[in-house]
């Protein structure tokens, strides 16, 4: 069986490993369809050290086979991948804090005990069964491939200072942009305002349901000014994953308000430290998602009220994963999110 790993600066290696077998406590999952995140496109794009567990880490697929310790899972089950619950052991766990369980966080970074050699780049996959929860039966395998993003965002959301009847701005029209907009639209916000340079894109957030998806630069300042009187946003959502956009983000909220930092950048960000204490920011950061969140989030797809079809614009194998990859990262792709099919 073959993975594929990003290995180095802009190279994919096809690497042979033997099938994998379920550890006692574990599973093996058929992988459907997997993902292509930033993450993996950053790593392409800097060669830096990347956790082979985390190389394809948006995978839904079927249980193939079940470790003897495992009961609450058959063989035949659609599942996605997760988080593992909180331990309600650990440090943090016994102190009352199970949303900062280190040990589910550490599985949702692929640093757990049974963390696999490779990612959902692959036929088949070995993981914790503490790790997978199962499909909601109205999702299609390619709704469900998707579930991980939309959870990354959901919990960016959730866990945000967002109120009813914000001016909500999100920076970033990917992915996990796309995503956090409906997440904010359906927590109730008054209006929501996509930050975008690429005009497809920009035309995709309108269609999800953005009240406004301008080009960055004055266009956007112009725009946040109407729209607040001048004071601006009541909240920003940072979803562009690049160091310049951190300061951008807190520029374009007002005094009081809030920004709520999702995407990852690669190295240090420069900031105006002294923009951030005139305007009293508030600051959250969100990684991952809680176990407990993947349900609420498919129930909210299956339900029609969080669209992912549209995000979806192709499907490659391994074959076509490394020119997929070279295309996202080139900066002027037309691709929204890229599904792997490892078994096409």
């Amino acid at each position: 069986m073959h993975a594929a790993l990003i290995t180095g600066t802009e190279t994919v290696e096809l690497v042979e490993f033997p099938d994998p077998t379920p550890a006692p406590a574990g599973v093996v999952v058929d992988i459907a369809y997997c993902g292509i995140c930033g993450t993996d496109i950053h790593a392409y794009q800097s060669g830096r050290p990347y956790n082979p567990a985390i190389c394809g880490h948006e995978w839904s697929g079927t249980l193939s086979a079940i470790g003897a310790e495992v009961n609450s899972l058959s063989e035949g089950d659609r599942v996605v991948v997760a988080a593992a619950p909180a331990c309600g052991q650990c440090t943090a766990c016994r102190r009352g804090q199970a949303d900062r369980c280190q040990v589910s966080f550490l599985s949702a970074v692929g640093r757990d005990e049974l963390a696999p050699p490779h990612g959902g780049f692959a036929p088949r996959l070995a993981v914790a069964s503490s790790r997978v929860v199962r499909t909601d039966s109205g999702l299609t395998d390619l709704q469900a491939a998707q579930v991980e993003p939309i959870t990354v965002a959901f919990h960016a959301v959730r866990t945000s200072a967002l109120r009813l009847g914000d001016i909500a701005v999100i920076q970033g029209g990917g992915p996990i942009g796309l995503a956090t907009m409906q997440w904010v639209r359906a927590a109730g916000a008054g209006k929501v305002v996509v930050v975008e340079p690429n005009a497809q894109r920009r035309e995709l957030a309108c269609a999800l349901g953005a009240h406004h998806s301008v080009a960055p630069g004055e266009e956007t300042d112009t725009l946040i000014a109407e729209l607040t009187h001048g004071l601006g946003a009541d909240i920003v959502y940072e979803c562009v994953g690049r160091p310049f956009a951190v300061q951008s983000a807190v520029d374009l909220a007002r005094r009081g308000g809030a920004m709520c930092l999702i995407g990852l950048a690669e190295g240090d960000a420069p900031i105006s430290p002294g923009a951030w204490l005139v305007k009293e920011i508030a600051v959250t950061s969100s990684l991952a998602y809680l176990h407990e969140e993947f349900e609420m989030a498919m129930g909210m797809i299956a339900d029609g009220r969080i669209q992912v079809e549209p995000l979806h614009t192709s499907t490659t194998g391994l074959d076509g994963f490394e020119a997929a990859l070279a295309d996202l990262a080139s900066g002027t792709s037309e691709q929204v999110k890229v599904l792997v099919d490892p078994n096409r």
